[in-house]
């Protein structure tokens, strides 16, 4: 080989030992980024508008699905039902995800629960998966129903294991949807997820029995859980998402009191653990301040105002890390 190709090789060479580094720090990063998968549907502006006040926008793109995040720990971002996010995240394409207890139960996905995010889509608190059968049935309880009955229902595991602990053979037929309307021509009675159960109550249904609360939670697959790295990451994800949740339906409250009526006005406020007191300087008050329910607001203020406390504020809380 001529001495000047064989310089061009040798710097070949060299360039290619100085790049290998960084494309392996890349891949490392690469490797430690969080994937996670978000619900769509009925959960998913509730969704949304939690990782956006938890400080993790979530940003659409041009494709409808994928969306991303901007924060170094949050690789890949999609969008997908939340009836296959649990299987998704068990088998290992997101680290993380979101769906309901009822999807988590009906796919028996073998996932970590991080934690319970305790909102629908209606916003915060559960909903339950319920038996309903129509008024004009006798039955009072799902032990009532007559062996054999049609069911129909989005979760045919669910409702099989329920049945079948109670020694009754049921006839279970999958519903694509709109399952109330579907009694009594096609089906003797649903399991379906309500809220209220106005709905059923609208279509001469009603609730005998209930098979479980359902709630959103936040799920891991089990290999990126024991990963100390992902861990520890899916953790920090965690805190900011529960501080939102823990923070909804709670105010602070800041308010001067004289120092003769401090303790009529403590007597009064409820708080996470104790009031926040302190002196003002040179005068005869104190500062305090609570974090206290939004709903009992309304009533707490005029009675803190006749207990002697004066300058009451109000203030939005965002998050609350525990």
């Amino acid at each position: 080989m001529a001495p000047e190709m064989q310089k061009a090789e040798d710097r070949k060479d060299e360039r290619q030992k100085i790049k290998a580094p960084e494309a392996t720090c890349w891949e490392l990063v690469c490797l430690s980024m969080i994937n996670i998968a978000i619900p769509k549907g009925s959960l998913q502006n509730q969704t949304l508008q939690l990782f956006q006040q938890a400080g993790l926008e979530i940003r659409r793109t041009e494709r409808e699905y994928n969306a991303r995040i901007n924060d170094p720990r949050v690789g890949k971002v999609k969008i997908l039902r939340p009836q296959e996010i649990p299987s998704y995240v068990a088998k290992g394409y997101f680290d993380l995800g979101i769906s309901g207890t009822d999807w988590v139960m009906e796919s028996e996905a073998d996932v970590v629960t991080v934690a319970e995010l305790d909102y629908g889509k209606q916003g915060p608190g559960k909903v339950k998966v319920v038996v309903a059968v129509p008024e004009s049935q006798k039955a009072e309880s799902a032990k009532d129903v007559v062996p054999g009955s049609r069911i129909s229902t989005e979760y045919p595991n669910l409702t099989k294991k329920f049945f079948d602990n109670f020694g009754i053979p049921v006839e279970v037929e999958y519903s694509y949807g709109a399952t109330e309307a579907k009694v009594p021509e096609l089906a003797d009675g649903v399991v379906d997820l309500t809220e209220t159960g106005s709905t059923l109550v609208k279509n001469g249904l009603k609730i005998i029995d209930v098979i479980l609360e359902s709630t959103s939670e936040l799920i891991a697959n089990k290999e990126s859980w024991a990963d100390p790295e992902k861990r520890e990451e899916i953790q920090a994800i965690e805190t900011m998402l529960f501080a939102v949740t823990r923070a909804r339906g709670k105010v602070l409250i800041a308010l001067n009191v004289p120092e003769k009526q401090i303790e009529d006005v403590i007597a009064l406020l409820p708080s996470m653990k104790r009031p926040t007191v302190s002196k003002l300087y040179n005068s005869g008050f104190y500062a305090v301040q609570s974090v206290v329910d939004r709903s009992q607001i309304n009533l707490l203020i005029p009675q803190l105002k006749k207990a002697g406390a004066e300058d009451i504020i109000e203030v939005s809380i965002s998050k609350i890390v525990p």
